[in-house]
């Protein structure tokens, strides 16, 4: 891959045993199949992938790994039953990758009810943002996916740095929702949500917006109850959220081309409707302004800055996330094609991206096929009643639904 960007630096600086700085997914296939097939199968495809045969380590270039097996990297592992396997990924994603090897690993996890197993891959932020991490991800499925060259980020000048500086200066709040907070634990819960898409459409088809728009209401109002269960005031509040945009041409992969939006969830709406209508009008104002512009733009400040400014200050231009955003929102999109392992098909797929220092929950979405999936992860110890979470993002998306009938 070459020398490392400003950004793909950042996410190595950013790296703590407390908060690793590493792309995950969890995708659930029908099957069965084999484990040891799975294995042999996985680690065959993973040995022709050019784009993960990289050992960087802090070094500000990646470089091929003359000993690089891909057999150390995909590990088997039978569960015994759902909640094994929530506690299972949970702990496989709180566990940073070693950075002194090719930083991504691969587990097949066997034992889920009905004959399906789980493909868990995970790969560290700086070899690619979310789009990125698809593409190379997605030539172990059979088949594989499109996947060329990425394109050369687009260049700023000097007047518009200085915006995008003071944008992301003036976003500055104090103080963030207290209840999204923690001083940061290694340990992590998991929970897994499954939207039905037709539902989705439904919402949209009567009140209007994007799948995301849908999917940050439905998010909206999941917190709104959470943090009223907790007894956490919601009158007025806004917790924000950054949302990471992908500006890489289409079809590139590897690295990250970033920028984001920040969007406040308006908990405080009692009105379902009027929170998906708060959040489709901050969503059109971001998108108008465009990617490069607001305090979102952390993302491509980041970029410009050289990879050794980051490892000299990264660790404490971390512990500021908190005063921009509470929460991380990442939408990664997949082809509508149907995807297959083995020639098992996928039923469900579940992203999970970083967990930001001083964050105590993180959101990652994936509309895949007849649904949008919600993956959800949080600091053991700061959300014990993460459940709580889940089961209200499931029940306000329910109730736009019969709203929309």
């Amino acid at each position: 891959m070459g020398r490392l960007t400003g950004l793909d630096a950042a996410f190595l600086s950013l790296e703590t045993r407390e908060r690793p700085m590493h792309l995950g997914a969890v995708a659930v296939f029908r099957g069965p199949v084999p484990a040891g097939r799975l294995r042999t199968l996985l680690v065959e495809r993973a040995a022709r992938l050019p784009g993960l045969r990289v050992d960087g380590g802090w070094f500000p270039s990646w470089w091929p790994a003359s000993d690089f097996d891909p057999a150390g990297h995909v590990h088997t592992y039978e569960v015994a039953g759902q909640r094994t396997f929530e506690a299972y990924a949970a702990g496989w994603l709180a566990t940073p990758l070693d950075l002194s090897r090719p930083p991504w690993d691969v587990h097949v996890v066997t034992g889920l009810s009905d004959d399906r197993f789980a493909v868990l891959v995970k790969l560290h932020h700086a070899l690619a943002d979310g789009a990125g991490a698809v593409a190379l991800a997605g030539a172990l499925l059979d088949g594989g996916l499109p996947h060329s060259r990425a394109t050369d980020p687009p260049s700023y000048g000097i007047g518009q740095t200085a915006a995008m500086a003071g944008a992301v200066a003036r976003a500055v709040r104090v103080p963030p929702v207290p209840a999204m907070r923690t001083s940061g634990g290694t340990a992590r819960r998991v929970s897994f949500v499954r939207l039905d898409l037709a539902d989705v459409r439904q919402i949209r088809r009567r009140h209007g917006g994007t799948t995301n728009d849908v999917a940050l209401a439905v998010l909206t109002g999941g917190l709104r109850e959470w943090l009223r269960s907790r007894g956490a005031p919601v009158d007025g509040r806004a917790p924000r959220a950054l949302i990471p945009v992908n500006t890489r041409a289409r079809g590139g992969a590897g690295g990250n081309q970033l920028s984001g939006y920040l969007c406040d969830l308006p908990v405080g709406l009692t009105d379902p409707v009027a929170r998906l209508r708060a959040v489709r009008s901050a969503m059109d104002a971001n998108k108008a302004a465009g990617p490069s512009r607001g305090a979102g733009t952390l993302p491509i400040l980041a970029n410009l800055l050289p990879p050794a400014v980051h490892r000299l200050c990264g660790p404490i231009t971390g512990l500021g996330a908190p005063l921009l955003f509470d929460t991380v929102v990442t939408t990664v999109p997949l082809p509508s094609v149907p995807l297959t392992v083995a020639g098992a098909p996928l039923a469900e797929i579940y992203p999970f991206g970083p967990l930001a220092p001083g964050h105590a929950v993180g959101v990652a979405i994936s509309p895949y096929r007849d649904a949008v999936h919600i993956g959800l992860q949080a600091d053991r110890d700061a959300v014990p009643d993460l459940d709580v979470l889940s089961h209200a993002i499931a029940k306000a998306c329910t109730t736009l639904h019969e709203l929309a009938q």
